[in-house]
């Protein structure tokens, strides 16, 4: 049997000493986790086309992490690993579910609504869920379960799949939200359904007018935060959890008409206001329950953001989604997966502060079960680490020596070490198109629209001498222009044999 790897650091003793519940009064958390929004998406990230005030509102009254990683660069299995704290890569989840797929998380594993229901929370999850219903396959017409309310939380409501995808519906906790079962959801049959801010024909899934009724992309912000203003609302009397799961700013860019027009990088950027404002919401409301003070927020993404069919109007404009980094969502390089990372609690959260510690959403289990003074088995969390420390002091020393992290295409998953990347493939293993718009894995590189350079690439496309690895030290090369792997093969021999070492163990939480 593997044995869990173990960092070799001996700092890692001393932050241990906080995986116990050193606060008299934990707080309440809510963990704001945004779709597909990129590093640069963000004013308080050095975003000039659009303005977030209440975003950077957070950043300016809590830490801002300039280090912080989706522990992969697609949306589903980013969210196993926050609500897991186990690398997806153990189960085998690489790509996106859709509306055919049963749950990918085994009842059994422990969530991070599991610690915090343990703790005496009441929990909820609200918005994309996106991780599946169901055994085998999702019984839209009857009870979505197993689903969010077998992995630890009290009540769901939110979006299923993806606001790009069928079905576009509402459920609470088992059902969907105004199912009539005299006109089912069936598959196969034709159903109008907007997207891309035009009628289409969707294939996959037909009736339900009555539920689809219910649903206009348009007011998808809108009600989410209401139903999690709602919740919260309800539950100011105990200690809560709230998972706030947006549908922003993944395509299609559909904001509420309010914010339609306000920014300067189009559609995609007024979904970026339109999600500004949700956080300010949630922010007013804490606020005016009296709540603000004792609450633990936390703002980041699932992922990278994306050069699709809005996201290259945005570029065109000047927007850069994912700020000086290289590549985008589904890629091993940096553009896929780091992110914001935003955390305020007043009073043990240095306001104003920035971190450079390297930290992912993977990390949330650890975490708050050391908030809550919650002990984690050994097989629970099993690559989650505790960043409290990084959170509420100011470590000197890296709490992570190591993260793995996971592009869309399994030959790409790649390791981070200190300053070093490694990446055991060639270009970013992710998003590929021939056409911009189009979403497909046949084509060129999407950095073939962005015009960002790299020592392998020319005009989008591998040179033909490209190295077979790829190995960029982030110090000095944040872009990732310069492969270096030729230059410090000891360095990627190194990295591999850690990789595989990772890959092999049954987990690596300290």
């Amino acid at each position: 049997m593997n044995t869990p790897l173990r960092p070799t650091f001996l700092s890692v003793l001393l932050i241990q000493l906080l995986s116990f519940n050193v606060f008299a009064d934990p707080p309440n958390v809510v963990v704001i986790f945004a779709d597909d929004l990129g590093y640069g998406d963000l004013s308080c990230y050095g975003a000039t086309k659009v303005s977030t005030p209440n975003i950077d509102r957070l950043a300016s009254e809590g830490r801002r992490f300039t280090d912080a990683h989706s522990a992969s660069a697609v949306c589903t299995p980013s969210r196993y690993a926050l609500l897991t704290g186990q690398y997806p890569f153990r189960v085998d989840l690489w790509p996106p579910v859709f509306l055919k797929t049963g749950l990918v998380v085994d009842p059994d594993r422990t969530t991070v609504a599991d610690v915090m229901k343990r703790a005496g929370y009441a929990t909820a999850c609200i918005g994309k869920w996106h991780l599946g219903f169901g055994e085998e396959t999702p019984d839209w017409n009857g009870d979505l379960k197993p689903g969010p309310l077998e992995l630890g939380f009290d009540h769901y409501f939110g979006m299923p799949v993806v606001n790009s995808h069928p079905p576009f519906v509402y459920v609470e906790d088992y059902r969907v939200v105004g199912l009539d079962p005299d006109d089912p959801l069936v598959y196969g049959q034709t159903a109008e359904t907007r997207i891309f801010d035009e009628k289409m024909k969707i294939n996959e899934i037909g009736g339900g007018k009555a539920a689809h009724a219910l649903y206009d992309d348009e007011y998808v912000g809108t009600t989410l935060t209401e139903k999690s203003i709602e919740w919260i609302r309800e539950h100011k009397d105990d200690p809560f959890f709230l998972y706030f799961s947006t549908t922003n700013i993944h395509h299609p860019f559909t904001p509420h008409p309010r914010f339609q027009g306000t920014s300067e990088a189009g559609p995609y950027g007024d979904f970026i206001h339109e999600l500004d404002w949700m956080v300010g919401e949630i922010m007013d409301t804490l606020e005016s329950e009296g709540l603000a003070e004792n609450t633990l927020v936390i703002f980041t993404s699932d992922n990278g953001g994306m050069i699709n069919r809005g996201g290259q109007e945005a570029w065109r404009r000047g927007h850069n989604q994912n700020g000086d980094l290289f590549g985008f969502k589904f890629d091993a390089w940096e553009g896929g997966h780091r992110v914001p990372f935003i955390a305020r609690w007043p009073g043990q959260i240095p306001a104003g502060s920035t971190s450079d510690q390297l930290v992912s959403n993977i990390d949330l289990s650890a975490t708050l079960a050391a908030l809550t003074g919650e002990k984690l088995a050994t097989d629970e969390a099993p690559d989650s680490f505790n960043i409290l420390p990084a959170l509420t002091g100011n470590p000197s020393d890296p709490i992570r020596e190591h993260l793995a992290l996971a592009a869309f295409r399994k030959t790409h998953l790649s390791l981070r070490e200190g300053d070093w990347m490694f990446i055991p493939n060639q270009a970013g293993g992710g998003f590929s198109a021939k056409n911009v718009g189009d979403h497909g894995f046949g084509g060129p590189p999407a950095i073939h629209f962005s015009g960002q350079v790299n020592s392998d690439m020319a005009d989008g496309a591998l040179k033909p001498d490209a190295p077979a690895e790829q190995l960029y030290n982030l110090s000095s090369d944040l872009r990732q222009s310069r492969n270096v792997i030729r230059e410090y093969p000891e360095i990627a021999r190194a990295m591999k044999k850690r990789l595989a070492a990772i890959v092999s163990a049954e987990g690596t939480r300290p």
